[in-house]
């Protein structure tokens, strides 16, 4: 396999944002960052990103904001682009210049109250404002500087520094830092938390994996203080993705937490039920205290997310003292082969104190895989005049699109990326983005991609739980044509004339938000199957958008007194309240395109019908595969257990008799959740 250069890279990604710049038609500057950012979002990096380009002649410049309200924090942004044509070098000079800009505009907001000297339409007013009103909320403040450029081998890093009561943390990803990212598959960058080199000692631990020499795991006692450090430093990469989408749906501190932390931190060790961790290397040592963990790789909270938040939040709010809280961990040692099967099951079973639903789980949920299955099967009919059918690839796990490209020839490429258009690529986030839009939730949506597809994911359980028939083929069709319909009001809000740069993403969710809601009070439905059809939405559904997206746009940048900046207000359900209390008369050609609620509803029976009987065919193949000796191994084991009544035992004398008998759908589908129910008692194939 050609393992790609980084010259290779960059001539990628520099096509990457010239297409994505002219198909989202933005400013090719502003795609380069959004590029670099979804990249760090999909990472876990960060936890979001908000475009925000500003910039003044005295010194001053930001591109992009987050504020991290769990963390106590601030992210900022500040690009270095200009469409090189080949890469070039940045040197530390230039890197302490450019993040001089992004610092002055920091300063001068919550120093010299900036925003007082801006227009109140312009972009950095509602940022700075703020940074202003809020700067009481964090004290930590990350600047990030996002380069097409290759960093000086020279510079290691940038000492933080401090500014009254905030300390600002340099973080610097250059051309180098993104490629190893895209060469890793798409993984994120590993943490190594070396404990000797932070804190002068490492952590006294207890083996407790005997002789297993498949499995390594240390009983450890975490210092408080430890743990809300290592928080402050590291923010939402120290959890496991699961764990901080959790964290970020759940928000406050929790209160008995707090109040033991502030009253009874002595007792904290017998009243917490401590943390779960996994990491993919320790490396320990022994001295006069016994075996320490000196250094581990991948740090990573799997259970415990709201313990370790808490210990940070309550420290540096309340300025509670950590000295005598200790924390229990039991950590895991996963390698890279194993680590996307079993963190997740030890994710799921380490939750239990707060039930969380199983599509919550990710990438090896069902309803994913269900959907990758569709992805890679059903043709997408051909737009008018063009020459062949496509299809819509859905990356059930990171990094699949290139990695699938990654085996393959010059010309088999093409043919691939002909087959998978890159613009026809949708992630799990993007899933919960066009699905959201059209569910009542905008302001949901509007809190950032993690947090509104831990929200979207918690819904799928519960449906997936109680009617898993309903996830089918018109239904992935469906989505598809929420993508196409999407992706075009994306492309509609910068063409026109009343935008002037910003908020396009409220705008996108709320405008379809609002259509969503208008229409389901005229008890229709949008013909999404329409839409798949002709893989594109029509001249009256445009103009539909193109008037209720100027509406749009004045009712949320109409703040209340109270809120300042447009981004937070949509965030609150009082901005959809106040949309949704608007009306406007859609147009009778609009309406004509719509279909009845009766219709939608026999085309989703029809639907699950057909689901069903492809349920069944699949399960029969599956039953047929493992073969009558794996049936006889899972039923000789049940039975020693006392785990299976009389059905069971009945269905499964004819998956042993196979192929003298076959087992019929129905069967089929029995015996695949019987092995799903004894699996979870124990029982594995030898």
């Amino acid at each position: 396999m050609h393992e790609m250069t980084l010259e290779e890279y960059y001539h990628d990604f520099r096509q990457e944002v010239l297409v994505g710049s002219e198909a989202r038609q933005d400013f090719l500057e502003a795609e380069f960052a959004l590029n670099l950012a979804c990249e760090l979002e999909d990472s876990g990096v960060i936890e979001g990103y908000e475009s925000c380009h500003y910039r003044a002649p005295r010194g001053m410049r930001v591109d992009g904001y987050w504020f991290r309200e769990d963390e106590a924090a601030i992210d900022m942004f500040i690009v270095d682009f200009k469409n090189r044509a080949s890469p070039e070098s940045l040197n530390k000079t230039e890197v302490v210049s450019i993040f001089k800009r992004l610092e002055n505009f920091f300063i001068s907001s919550v120093d010299k109250h900036l925003y007082e000297e801006l227009e109140e339409t312009s972009q950095g007013y509602g940022l700075s404002r703020d940074l202003c009103d809020r700067q009481r909320s964090y004290s930590k403040v990350n600047l990030y500087l996002l380069s097409e450029r290759k960093l000086s081998e020279r510079i290691q890093s940038l000492e933080e520094q401090a500014h009254r009561d905030w300390v600002l943390h340099y973080h610097i990803w250059d051309l180098s830092r993104f490629y190893r990212l895209q060469a890793s598959r798409g993984a994120k960058e590993d943490l190594v938390v070396d404990f000797v080199e932070l804190y002068g000692n490492g952590l006294q631990c207890l083996p407790a994996h005997l002789n297993n020499e498949d499995y390594e795991s240390y009983l450890i006692v975490m210092p408080g203080e430890i743990l809300a450090d290592l928080y402050g430093k590291y923010g939402g990469r120290l959890l496991e993705q699961n764990v901080r989408c959790f964290l970020q749906a759940r928000g406050k501190v929790n209160k008995g937490l707090r109040v033991t932390i502030m009253n009874e931190p002595g007792m904290f060790f017998a009243y917490n039920n401590g943390i779960t961790a996994t990491a993919k290397e320790v490396v320990t040592e022994q001295n006069d205290r016994g075996l320490c963990v000196r250094r581990i790789r991948d740090f990573q909270i799997v259970n415990g997310g709201q313990t370790t938040a808490s210990l940070f939040n309550t420290n540096k709010k309340d300025k509670a003292p950590l000295e005598q809280i200790f924390v229990q961990l039991k950590l895991s040692i996963v390698d890279d082969e194993k680590s996307e099967v079993v963190v997740p099951k030890i994710s799921e079973y380490a939750n239990t104190q707060n039930k969380v639903n199983a599509a919550d789980f990710f990438s090896n949920h069902p309803f994913h895989i269900l959907m990758e299955e569709f992805s890679r099967r059903l043709w997408a009919p051909p737009q008018k005049d063009a020459l062949r059918e496509t299809k819509w690839f859905y990356e059930r796990a990171r990094g699949q699109y290139l990695d699938a490209q990654s085996h393959f020839s010059p010309a088999v490429k093409n043919k691939f990326k002909a087959e998978y258009p890159k613009f026809q690529m949708f992630t799990k986030t993007d899933i919960a983005k066009f699905e959201n839009a059209w569910e009542d939730c905008p302001h949901i949506l509007s809190m950032g991609a993690q947090k509104n597809f831990a929200a979207y994911a918690s819904e799928i359980g519960k449906r997936w739980d109680k009617d898993p028939e309903e996830f089918n083929e018109l239904f992935f069709k469906n989505l598809v044509a929420k993508a196409i319909v999407f992706r075009k009001v994306e492309k509609m809000i910068l063409k026109q004339d009343w935008y002037g740069g910003g908020y396009r993403a409220q705008i996108v969710a709320y405008s379809i938000a609002w259509i969503a809601n208008k229409v389901a009070k005229l008890k229709k439905v949008v013909d999404f199957l329409e839409i798949w059809k002709k893989q594109k939405i029509s001249s009256e559904f445009c103009k539909t958008i193109e008037d209720i997206s100027y509406k749009i746009h004045g009712i949320i940048t109409d703040t209340p007194g109270h809120i300042s900046n447009v981004t937070e207000w949509c965030k609150k359900e009082g901005c959809w309240l106040k949309v949704k209390a608007f009306d406007m008369e859609l147009s009778e050609a609009f309406i004509s395109e719509l279909i009845g609620k009766e219709m939608a509803a026999t085309d989703e029976k029809d639907a699950k019908k057909i689901q069903k009987i492809d349920d069944g065919i699949t399960a029969q193949k599956k039953v047929l595969n493992l073969g009558p000796e794996k049936w006889k191994e899972l039923s000789v084991w049940g039975f020693s257990r006392k785990l299976l009544n009389e059905k069971d035992m009945g269905i499964l004398q004819a998956a042993v008799r196979i192929p003298e008998r076959i087992p019929s759908e129905r069967q089929s589908m029995y015996l695949m959740k019987l092995l799903a129910k004894l699996k979870t008692e124990g029982f594995q194939f030898k």
